[in-house]
């Protein structure tokens, strides 16, 4: 695996993290959680432009919004019982579709 594509999985990890500890942190009233959103979301976009030396900018935040969004969907799910609906469901499938779309045929990124 390139180098830039574990960069972006990790910086994805990070804002996942962030978002996260966001929450637990009630609009910033919980010490410990405020300050491991703030440190994930640093290593997030640390790692972030660690990728966009290889691939475009458009692209990179494509993948990072898109796996973040489907990622904290699902954590929002199992740890905070936030339920999803089907045209959630739906939505959050064609977000995974069209990061696969872009990794597979689009010739804009490194494989």
């Amino acid at each position: 695996m390139p180098a830039h594509y574990l960069y972006l999985i990790l910086a994805v990890a990070a804002e996942t993290i962030g978002t996260t500890a966001l929450h637990a942190s009630a609009q910033f009233t919980k010490l410990w959680p405020s300050l491991l959103s703030i440190a994930a979301y640093g290593v997030a976009f640390v790692l972030l432009s660690l990728t966009l030396r290889v691939m475009p900018v458009g692209v990179v935040y494509a993948i990072w919004s898109g796996l973040g969004i489907v990622l904290i969907a699902v954590i929002g799910f199992v740890m905070f019982d936030q339920r999803l609906d089907a045209p959630a469901i739906l939505g959050l499938t064609m977000i995974i579709g069209g990061i696969l779309v872009i990794h597979l045929l689009s010739n804009t990124t490194s494989h």
